[in-house]
């Protein structure tokens, strides 16, 4: 008789250490189901990346070269010393700095966008 209370003691302890190793562990899950559900909403929110075609690049390269912002070669390729050319001739012109070639850069510069580019 004086085993039946360690008994029921016992057993109500471990389903208490249970039912809390299973709560943690389904609200662990969910959390990660949440955290994965809100990148792939980022993302998919996003929309398309507006990107300049390696021709862009190298008459952009010319056009910075012309007016002082760019010394390098024409390379077709958004190199460190583009990005800085193209920082500078956007703070000319009184654009946001981004130092990317972005649509409105591209039509400050007179450089053609692609049918592509047009309808980002």
């Amino acid at each position: 008789m004086k085993k039946l209370p360690w008994v029921v003691v016992c057993l109500l302890l471990l389903l208490s250490v249970v039912g809390i190793a299973q709560n943690s562990n389904s609200s662990t899950a969910t959390n990660k189901n949440t955290n994965a559900n809100k990148a792939k909403n980022t993302n998919a929110n996003r929309g398309p990346i507006f990107r300049a075609t390696k021709d862009q690049i190298n008459q952009a390269q010319a056009l910075l070269k012309q007016r002082n912002f760019y010394s390098g070669e024409q390379t077709g390729k958004l190199d460190d010393a583009t990005r800085a050319g193209l920082k500078q001739y956007q703070q000319a012109e009184g654009l946001k700095v981004t130092g990317t070639l972005n649509k409105v850069t591209l039509e400050k510069m007179g450089i053609a966008l692609t049918d592509k580019q047009k309808t980002m």
